[in-house]
């Protein structure tokens, strides 16, 4: 006894009393909110090694927001500079596995990404993500990558950034076209500049009215295989730089839209963030302004990616 006693690592301890006070606040939500699914997370957040988030951090983060199921966006290849691998994700997941499931992730330009994607799978990686690497959308690389999700029938996360990452959104369209049965995510600033058909492609957070017509409003609309990830300040962003097209945007697409946090702060409430605020505060805030029904809402905080991630059949 006394060994064993002895043998109990801090790691062990804070893994204990940050469960259980995780388990209390989610004990308190009211039931209409006992179900929320953030898509897009990360282990090890941050980009300054200094104050990369703990593990104990990010759980306590996600129940401060009441948050009961979290999807781990891993990285890989330069992406370890702002979060977590794979490894690290399956390590949280083994440590929760009732709130935290995971995308496993690899560079397309390497010759062993389809090896290391499809091995996350078997090892229970539920889809691919966050793809955020210097490629076109339409590469060879990305259509192999593509091609394997087909095969192994799971969605992937795509992080749009002009001239950066998976560039060239204006032919995505061919992509869906080409993948039917692949469920596309899509996400970040390119992706959510484009509801308006007006855009500067180099403002990545463009300000001000939206005119209608844009590219991911229509996509969304014309391509079941396609949906909208809220996460982070592009997302947010979209939800308010305009609140009377963001209301007939999220009512329009409320079957397509995935919420996610994407929040790098500390404690949910904007600790160790350069703008002192929450992510995924701001965002739960301002979705709940626009939904005009407690139904409609629940939809886009769980039933839409519950169900397109298969976890109701858990």
């Amino acid at each position: 006894m006394s060994h064993r006693l002895s043998s109990l690592t801090r790691r062990d301890f804070l893994r204990t009393t940050s469960a259980l006070a995780a388990s209390r606040l989610l004990a308190a939500t009211p039931t209409e909110a006992k179900s929320i699914l953030d898509v897009h997370q990360h282990t090890r957040y941050g980009g300054d090694a200094s104050r990369r988030r703990s593990d104990q951090q990010l759980v306590a983060h996600q129940a401060y927001h009441k948050v009961t199921t979290t999807v781990l966006q891993a990285g890989e290849g330069w992406m370890l500079s702002e979060c977590g691998d794979n490894a690290s994700c399956v390590a949280l997941q083994a440590d929760y596995p009732d709130r935290f499931v995971r995308f496993a992730c690899a560079d397309p330009a390497e010759s062993r990404a389809l090896d290391v994607l499809q091995g996350n799978v078997k090892r229970g990686a539920i889809g691919f993500g966050e793809l955020k690497f210097p490629v076109a959308i339409d590469s060879p690389e990305m259509h192999r990558v593509y091609k394997l999700a087909e095969e192994l029938g799971v969605p992937l996360l795509i992080h749009f950034q002009y001239e950066t990452y998976n560039t060239g959104i204006e032919r995505f369209e061919a992509v869906l076209k080409a993948y039917p049965k692949v469920n596309f995510i899509a996400h970040a600033q390119t992706w959510w500049g484009n509801i308006s058909v007006e855009l500067n492609p180099l403002i990545l957070y463009p300000k001000g009215p939206v005119k209608p017509g844009g590219l991911t409003d229509r996509l969304l609309a014309d391509y079941p295989n396609i949906y909208g990830d809220l996460a982070a300040d592009s997302g947010l962003n979209a939800l308010t730089r305009d609140p009377e097209f963001a209301h007939g945007f999220v009512e329009r697409h409320s079957r397509k839209l995935l919420w996610g946090s994407d929040c790098d702060c500390l404690d949910g409430k904007g600790t160790g963030t350069s703008d002192g605020y929450c992510i995924a505060g701001r965002s739960l805030a301002a979705l709940r302004k626009l939904v005009p029904s407690d139904a409609m809402f629940r939809r886009i905080v769980y039933e839409n990616g519950a169900a397109l991630l298969g976890l109701n059949r858990k």
